[in-house]
């Protein structure tokens, strides 16, 4: 309710949604290119792995009714592991995307990522407090919340993480960017001593599920965690849109925001809870993937425009692309293994990352 209300209140004249020239018409194009490459990724996902079993064949089995044409190892292969992987992934990269694009949109610099700033490991130390605690003194609130114990923890790690960064990098209205970072890495470094110091109290089988956890990866998906996270990120990918005009009246300043009609108080605290809300869920199941957040929206940004109308449905679609060609390069790569994530996505993103830093060097503090 209270972000139908902001949508409308941020409405701001045509002109204004139109913050880098008007490429509606291309922005439209672009979204219905990434439409079509996101089902031909998700064919391509589900047809990789370790085994040869082909996922337009149990499509077609199961859609015709001729059950004998699969086997029932092929039905489990893609029914009950690549399924599940396939929609975990598509929601984590969507979710991870947009936050970026919200956090970005909201700070007004392109800068700004869950993962960089200390965000994903607030919500790391909440989701690994509960994986190692759950089962000991915080067993009561484990089975209070059941299912969505773990995304509960990290959501509130999130949001914690969240406002003391906002707290510390904005006076009078302006967020420092210097400060920003500089607040991230401090707060970052919080979170992985408190993390650390839990890891110490794990016992062995918690030890070796939190290294690859903390590595990123969705090779644990299941359809008990789909169903788990599912209702926290995708209300919020399908509310994103109505932040849009909030977010470009924001991208001209909380003066500028406040004159158009948008209540800046409210709605940054709406966002705040938006991006806590989505990466926490994310980080909850996937663990420590970085620099969708970041890279995702610059592209776009770059090549449609900062209009958020187009850039957050846009971020959605490319960060579950992205996430899913990851995963697909994962598992084929160092076959019949499979590497994290996380540690594709830092390959691509950090350098990424250096780009961005150096084409803004100088520009720090705007």
């Amino acid at each position: 309710m209270a972000m139908s209300s902001i949508s409308l209140d941020a409405g701001a004249p045509p002109r204004a949604g139109m913050l880098a020239g008007d490429r509606s018409a291309f922005a439209r194009r672009i979204l219905l290119v990434l439409v079509v490459c996101l089902l031909f990724t998700a064919v391509f996902s589900l047809a990789s792995g370790a085994t040869d079993t082909s996922a337009l064949l149990v499509a077609w089995a199961l859609l015709s009714g001729q059950d004998s044409l699969i086997t029932a190892v092929e039905r489990v292969v893609i029914l009950d592991i690549r399924m599940p992987r396939l929609l975990l992934g598509m929601m984590i990269g969507a979710s991870l995307a947009v936050s970026g694009a919200t956090m970005q949109g909201l700070f007004r610099n392109p800068l700004a990522d869950p993962g960089i700033v200390g965000v994903s490991a607030g919500a790391g130390l909440g989701a690994v407090t509960f994986i190692v605690l759950g089962a000991g003194v915080l067993s009561p609130v484990a089975v209070l919340l059941g299912l969505y114990h773990v995304p509960f923890a990290a959501f509130a790690g999130g949001l914690v993480f969240t406002f003391a960064l906002y707290r510390i990098s904005t006076r009078n209205g302006r967020t420092s960017v210097a400060t920003m970072l500089l607040a991230g890495i401090a707060l970052g470094a919080m979170a992985g001593a408190f993390t650390g110091l839990l890891v110490f109290w794990a016992d062995d089988q918690q030890l070796r599920d939190l290294t690859f956890w903390g590595l990123g990866s969705v090779a644990g998906a299941t359809w008990p965690k789909v169903l788990a996270v599912a209702p926290i990120i995708v209300p919020i990918l399908l509310l994103s849109p109505f932040m849009a005009r909030g977010l470009n009246a924001m991208t001209l300043g909380e003066a500028t925001a406040q004159h158009l009609g948008v209540n800046v108080q409210i709605f940054k605290r709406v966002a705040i809870v938006q991006v806590a809300a989505a990466t926490g869920a994310s980080v909850a199941v996937s663990g420590g993937i970085g620099f969708v957040g970041i890279v995702v929206p610059h592209l776009l940004r770059l090549l449609i425009g900062p209009d958020h109308r187009y850039l957050l449905p846009a971020c959605a679609l490319l960060g579950a692309i992205m996430l899913l060609f990851a995963d697909a390069i994962a598992r084929q790569i160092v076959a019949p293994a499979e590497l994290p994530i996380g540690i594709i996505t830092a390959t691509i993103g950090a350098p990424f990352f250096l780009w961005i830093l150096l084409r803004r060097r100088g520009l720090m503090d705007i």
